[in-house]
């Protein structure tokens, strides 16, 4: 599995990664893996303010649906349009073209409380 360094992580199995105050994000190769074939992905949100930790959308694997938590406030930029044609970008390139979304940070500091890929592989068992 990889776990980019460069990316901050939650406990909930989202990865973000910021550019100054915009970021991207997405689930983790680990999360990806453990739903299996993802075949659609919903994200109603797209303009709103979402506070850190609420659910900004779904993720619908073949036996399953998980809902995606947002790592940090911020207001919901632009929705991946790869991902809605091709939802299995997903898990082939969660890192890359699988990208869930881009947002706007509203307070760079919530940050800090999220996990380093050391902290994302502890809390997972790797």
């Amino acid at each position: 599995m990889n776990f980019p360094s460069e990316l901050k992580y939650t406990k909930d199995h989202e990865w973000i990664k910021v550019d100054g105050d915009v970021a991207f994000i997405g689930i983790t190769d680990f999360a990806q893996k453990e739903l299996g074939d993802i075949v659609f992905v919903d994200i109603p949100s797209l303009g709103k303010e979402i506070k850190q930790n609420d659910i900004f959308g779904t993720v619908e694997a073949v036996k399953t649906v998980s809902d995606l938590f947002i790592p940090v406030t911020g207001t919901l930029l632009e929705i991946n349009p790869l991902i809605d044609t091709k939802p299995e970008l997903v898990n082939s390139d969660p890192y890359g073209d699988g990208w869930m979304v881009k947002i706007k940070v509203a307070n760079v500091a919530e940050l800090a409380s999220l996990l380093s890929s050391a902290d994302y592989q502890a809390l997972i068992g790797v």
